[in-house]
């Protein structure tokens, strides 16, 4: 990139910064923001490609059913989901149940530590993984959270020399200052921007009270992934489309990240197909 890309790169970034700073958290709530078509009328929309449900939202049914409920996704009309386990089967078992119904597994959860590294890659490659995160990690203090950042780091270069990419999945709790020190500012500083990519579950960072397009401009390059989940008034999960989090506003200011994947969630649905077919509806259908 020659000097001046480099200056108007940078000046683009601190301009979008500037601007979500100044919306504050509230913008990421519904009815801060108007969206507005690009010029000559043109909204945006997310490639169905890019849609993708959190497995963990229908692990009961799973547990039951598998090779129902998958088919029953792809009835829906995913093309990807995310894992969190593989409910008893083997990897090759699953990803044949993957081929079968058409599905492709855009990334896994996986707990990397204190685990067998080698095989964890070797059964997201059979998977078909190109993305992988670490759901949960929660410490007491910052210099177990600064020892968990290297662990992270060392495993997310393990997992790029396979091709994978390894990030981490943020809940609330990493915004909460320890010691005046946010553990999520730790993990960003000691990983790597090339190795360690972040997933945003978008419920959790307006629960901790963080603007998720502030957050994102501040590690512009580095957000791969949303986790697509919505909140109610009342502060519980909810479908998506009838909570209180703006997702158009969110999505329209943050497209120029090339966010790779949108991954409904709900943490705790009551009708968990249900749950799956308004989420994919709502996200095929978005304009923004």
């Amino acid at each position: 990139m020659t000097e001046e890309g480099s200056l108007s790169r940078r000046s683009m970034l601190r301009g979008a910064v500037g601007a979500a700073a100044a919306v504050g958290a509230a913008a990421a709530l519904s009815g801060t923001a108007q969206a507005a078509p690009l010029p000559g009328g043109r909204w945006l929309r997310i490639p169905k490609d890019r849609i993708g449900i959190q497995l963990y939202t229908l692990r009961d049914l799973l547990q039951a059913d598998t090779p129902g409920t998958l088919e029953a996704l792809a009835d829906l009309g995913y093309r990807g989901v995310e894992l969190a386990g593989t409910y008893g089967r083997s990897a090759k078992e699953f990803r044949g149940l993957l081929d079968r119904y058409h599905l492709r597994a855009l990334s896994s959860h996986i707990d990397f530590d204190h685990s067998d590294v080698d095989q964890l890659i070797a059964d997201a490659k059979i998977l078909g993984n190109s993305y992988a995160d670490c759901a949960y990690a929660k410490f007491e203090t910052i210099a177990e959270w600064r020892a968990f950042a290297g662990r992270l780091d060392k495993a997310a270069r393990a997992f790029a020399r396979a091709g994978i990419r390894y990030g981490y999945h943020n809940h609330d709790h990493e915004f909460r200052a320890i010691d005046g020190v946010r553990p999520f500012d730790v993990l960003v500083k000691h990983t790597s921007r090339q190795h360690v990519h972040l997933e945003f579950d978008l419920f959790w960072v307006v629960t901790g009270e963080v603007d998720p397009v502030e957050l994102f401009y501040r590690n512009f390059g580095r957000v791969k992934q949303f986790h697509v989940k919505d909140k109610a008034p009342t502060g519980e999960f909810a479908d998506l489309g009838t909570g209180v989090i703006d997702f158009r506003h969110i999505f329209r200011s943050t497209w120029p990240g090339d966010v790779k994947h949108f991954i409904v969630e709900h943490d705790a649905p009551t009708d968990a197909l249900h749950t799956a077919e308004v989420g994919y509806d709502y996200l095929s259908k978005l304009r923004f």
